[in-house]
């Protein structure tokens, strides 16, 4: 793999459409209101994102799958956790993302779980369940992770591992079987693509290593995937006699996955506790990622501003900074100098609809009628990556009614309502948009589609 194609993915990867759920008020932030009810939480992040596509890509080529039809969704969680669920949708904690060593245990592991894409090991599932939102997989999963944990939030967070609605806990256990064919077909992905398997082997040492600590205890990952000693020996195998196990981890991936790192702890750990393992003397750039982060969530608007200041004099081309310092500035109340950030790391980077989501929020915040237009376009371009984010529905929803378009405001409430499983506002809002939406402009036949959809739930409610 040359380095060059790695840089371009990390810059130049467009998202789906379907890539996206959800914004928030930071570039990683809680969104999905039912799953932060129930203690679980998505987060979002560009930048994390795309490092976690850059890993997969090349793995799904050899697969002979298509790229873009990945689905990566982070979940906020310190334990060890990823599975892969509804098709392709990549579920990963962030901390196995944190907690990982480098960048080959993590792309083992998806080397690991596109074997389990591949393998068709998911159809058990309900066949609804391939098309269903983010939102109905987790509210799925969330139905057994409860009664897993018996309401501890770190173990509901962690588990993912089941649904009331499609069978209990063994919805996403494979069994030993499906777990050794995985691995098969992982490493030859692996092969395909001329990287180590090391990695693979690492992460399940560390499984097993932990589960030989906390017996009761396991990491939902070695709930959900049987870890067993033949699959250590067959890793371990495979890693001796392969060509490629000396191979190192891409110089461009290993700084990826510092960087992911130092921001993920920055975000998820306490500033005290960021601000003590990334020391001042340390000029690493993932260090510096963590303490501006920690320095944000103290509100020490002056400290975040002067590192970000700094990675951006040495960056300048570096779209997440400048996004990181329209979040500072953002939860500092400075709203001109969030929106003049956002503009710059949206100039580098048009595609990204998180950037251009925080952009349009901070506009609508300047009411400033001479902004619509710009509001407008950064909304409807963010929904041409993604079009499945309800804050962004609701963005467009506001900036129509501003505009007196009331038939346009209340389809864009009932797309958010669809998105947020809202079937009664659903109903409310494509009501009202069939009426004063013009008939036969594409925004009536969307609304069409819309009640077709209601009508097809209830149908099915009803049987």
């Amino acid at each position: 793999m040359h380095l060059k194609y790695i840089k371009k993915l990390i810059f130049s990867v467009k998202p789906v459409s379907a890539l996206v759920l959800l914004v928030s008020l930071l570039s990683i932030a809680f969104i999905d209101h039912r799953a932060r009810a129930q203690g679980l939480a998505i987060v979002r992040d560009t930048e994390i994102e795309n490092t976690i596509r850059a890993y997969s890509a090349p793995l799904f080529e050899a697969a002979g799958l298509d790229l873009n039809s990945i689905r990566i969704r982070l979940v906020k969680d310190n334990s060890l956790n990823a599975f892969v669920a509804g098709g392709q949708n990549i579920f990963i904690n962030t901390g196995l993302l944190a907690r990982a060593d480098n960048a080959g245990q993590i792309i083992g592991v998806l080397a690991h779980e596109i074997g389990h894409i591949s393998g068709g090991h998911l159809s058990r599932l309900h066949e609804g369940l391939r098309n269903a939102s983010t939102q109905s997989i987790l509210a799925i999963i969330l139905g057994t992770a409860a009664a897993v944990a018996a309401g501890s939030t770190e173990g509901v967070t962690g588990a993912l591992i089941g649904g009331q609605a499609l069978g209990q806990r063994a919805l996403f256990k494979y069994t030993q079987g499906m777990e050794q064919a995985a691995d098969q077909a992982g490493v030859n992905y692996l092969e395909r693509t001329g990287q180590s398997s090391q990695g693979l082997l690492e992460f399940l040492q560390i499984l097993q290593k932990q589960s030989a600590i906390y017996a009761g205890s396991k990491d939902p990952y070695a709930n959900t995937h049987p870890l067993t000693q033949d699959r250590i020996s067959f890793l371990g195998n495979h890693v001796k006699k392969s060509r490629f196990s000396r191979v190192p981890t891409s110089k461009q991936f290993t700084v990826m996955h510092a960087r992911m790192r130092g921001k993920i702890n920055g975000y998820v750990d306490t500033p005290h506790r960021t601000l003590s393992y990334y020391s001042a003397e340390d000029k690493r750039i993932e260090a510096r990622y963590a303490r501006a982060y920690a320095f944000m969530k103290l509100h020490d608007v002056k400290n975040a501003l002067s590192i970000v200041d700094q990675l951006i004099d040495e960056s300048p081309k570096d779209p997440f900074f400048h996004e990181l310092k329209g979040d500072i500035l953002k939860d500092a109340g400075k709203i001109h100098g969030a929106m003049n950030a956002y503009n710059k790391a949206i100039t580098i980077l048009p595609w990204a609809a998180l950037i251009r989501i925080s952009l349009a929020r901070v506009q609508l915040e300047l009411n400033d009628p001479k902004l619509d237009d710009a509001v407008l376009k950064n909304i409807q371009e963010a929904l041409r990556f993604e079009n499945q984010i309800p804050t962004a529905w609701r963005q467009l929803a506001t900036i129509y009614g501003r505009r007196g378009e009331t038939g346009k405001a209340s389809l864009a409430l009932a797309e958010e309502a669809m998105l947020r499983s809202d079937i009664s506002r659903a109903k409310t809002n494509i009501k009202r948009a069939l009426e004063l939406l013009p008939k036969g402009s594409p925004e009536h036949m969307r609304a069409l589609d819309i009640d077709n959809e209601l009508a097809q739930l209830k149908a099915t409610e009803d049987s």
